[in-house]
């Protein structure tokens, strides 16, 4: 028969062993889980930037655009890859087309013609993102038409 004292040697040498395998396992599965992909820290980068450029905390796009703070915080850092609605989300409360943003994270392929005419577009505060929509649209048909049409005789 054991004593109390050695019973519960044994048990917390138990709890000790279980504890010590259940650690090695959990840091093997984090060692092998998969990064966020260099898209979702790239688009995090962006979001970044153009927060900055806004002079907007993150706290205040993370109450804009209805995420929590640590949430954006992580999607900044690379650590998360959003979803195309909280992108929509987080564009809103940066004031940039959700467009921008899902190119950056790659949902979206990036428009062809010239980049400067394309931001002229995007940043033009008049319009608004319908318009932008529509004018980005007409653009790009209209680059894609003439890069591939023969040249014109003179």
């Amino acid at each position: 028969m054991q004593t109390p004292g050695e019973f519960v040697r044994e048990q917390v040498t138990t709890v000790r062993e279980t504890v010590d395998r259940v650690a090695g396992s959990v840091a093997e599965s984090v060692a092998e889980a998969p990064r966020v992909s260099s898209v979702g820290s790239s688009v995090g980068d962006f979001i970044r930037e153009q927060r900055s450029a806004a002079r907007v905390s993150l706290r205040e796009l993370a109450r804009t655009a209805g995420v929590s703070n640590p949430y954006l915080s992580q999607v900044e850092r690379g650590l998360r890859k959003p979803s195309a609605e909280i992108l929509a989300s987080i564009a809103r409360g940066l004031k940039i087309s959700a467009e921008t943003l899902y190119e950056q994270a790659g949902i979206l392929e990036r428009r062809t013609g010239n980049p400067d005419t394309v931001a002229a577009i995007r940043n033009d505060d008049a319009l608004s993102e319908r318009h932008k929509a529509v004018l980005l649209e007409l653009y790009e048909t209209y680059v894609r038409e003439h890069r591939t049409a023969p040249p014109a005789a003179s």
